[in-house]
């Protein structure tokens, strides 16, 4: 799930070279912390939330699949 993660949020920003995932498990869950440049958190997150919870929904999806308990959440430093 991180290189699908991974892949998708390098594709939607201008500085794809800054984009850190780090996995932490939670309570059974894998959380992935996604560090960007600031000038992307924008990009990231969308209008109104929309394509963070895009990204959410699809990961969700994904790790159901396979069995897993994803989720994402944006660190600004």
């Amino acid at each position: 799930m991180q290189a699908f993660l991974d892949y998708v949020v390098k594709g939607l920003v201008d500085h794809p070279e800054s984009v850190s995932i780090t996995p932490v498990d939670r309570n059974g869950a894998t959380l992935y912390e996604v560090r960007l440049h600031a000038d992307d958190v924008g990009k990231i997150i969308g209008r109104k939330g929309a394509t963070i919870q895009a990204l959410r929904s699809l990961l969700q999806v994904g790790s159901a699949k396979e069995g897993l308990r994803c989720l994402m959440e944006v660190v600004e430093d």
